[in-house]
């Protein structure tokens, strides 16, 4: 009889057990629920979908979301008479995230490619960048590497990093997908710049803003090729659906670009870049 309740007992436990673990895994999940899918469509509310990890375009200081692409989208709010509600996504996220109407607009360091307008619309233009490379110091010392040319160049003993999802890994597969040493997609820009301090990799290739902040935030170790490797231009993502926003940022960015102020903004952002 006590060998029978023994067994009862731990029978009992291993089913409270695996219950508590059933709550949790729930409220976990729970937590988990993308913040978009919190805040339903509102006509007073521009929700706008961001990737926290930019620097300087967009990121997080403490809890406050920052950053030129922060500024813009504020100050389009404002512009529109809305609330403004940042909506925090991973960076594979955010397409998704606004075709299923759970953003407006995305406005996350985002460059006009042509994979991408099937899917969505974009505003005009507001800025001009392309990839750069970031390395050691001291490699551009040791090894030849003044643009595109000198990365193909050293390519074949190198391992070049990038960030999953990127035109900076479309870049470095279609250019040195067959002749590198290895290539090698990261989730995070924080990830990839560990492994180059550490010698897992040999280059980063990334958004040349992010390249000069994440320069910057390491000056002691490394250091960007100032050269760009392609020619892109930012803009931010609206549905095809929604053209009475998309004529609204058009016509928003075209202020800010007559009376001064997109200039006088990216300047405080990304003070080293040509704007043209």
């Amino acid at each position: 009889m006590t060998s029978f309740r023994k067994r009862e007992n731990m029978l009992w436990l291993i089913i409270l057990c695996f219950l508590s673990l059933c709550l949790f895994i729930a409220c976990a999940s729970k937590s988990n629920v993308p913040i978009a899918e919190l805040v339903p469509p509102d006509k007073n509310i521009l929700r706008v979908g961001v990737t926290t990890d930019a620097p300087p375009l967009i990121y997080k200081q403490g809890e406050e979301i920052v950053g030129l692409e922060a500024d813009l989208a504020r100050e389009l709010a404002k512009i529109l008479g809305k609330s403004l509600r940042f909506i925090e996504l991973k960076w594979e996220d955010q397409i998704p995230a606004l075709l299923d109407n759970r953003t407006d607009i995305i406005m996350s360091g985002m460059s006009i490619t042509k994979m991408r307008q099937y899917r969505i619309a974009f505003s005009a233009p507001y800025f001009r960048t392309g990839q750069m490379a970031l390395i050691r110091k001291g490699d551009e010392d040791r090894v030849p590497m003044a643009g595109y040319y000198g990365i193909f160049a050293w390519a074949p003993i190198i391992k070049i990093g990038m960030v999953e999802g990127t035109t900076g890994e479309s870049f470095v597969k279609e250019s040195f997908g067959a002749t590198a040493k290895k290539i090698c997609p990261f989730p995070t820009p924080k990830e990839a710049v560990d492994a180059l301090k550490n010698y897992g990799i040999n280059v980063f290739i990334y958004d040349a803003p992010m390249v000069y902040m994440l320069a910057a935030e390491n000056e002691s170790d490394l250091t960007p090729l100032p050269s760009l490797l392609t020619e892109e231009y930012l803009a931010w993502g609206i549905r095809k659906s929604d053209p009475e926003l998309l004529d609204s940022a058009n016509s928003f960015i075209e202020t800010l670009k007559k009376d001064g102020r997109l200039n006088s903004t990216i300047n405080r952002w990304i003070p080293f870049m040509n704007r043209d």
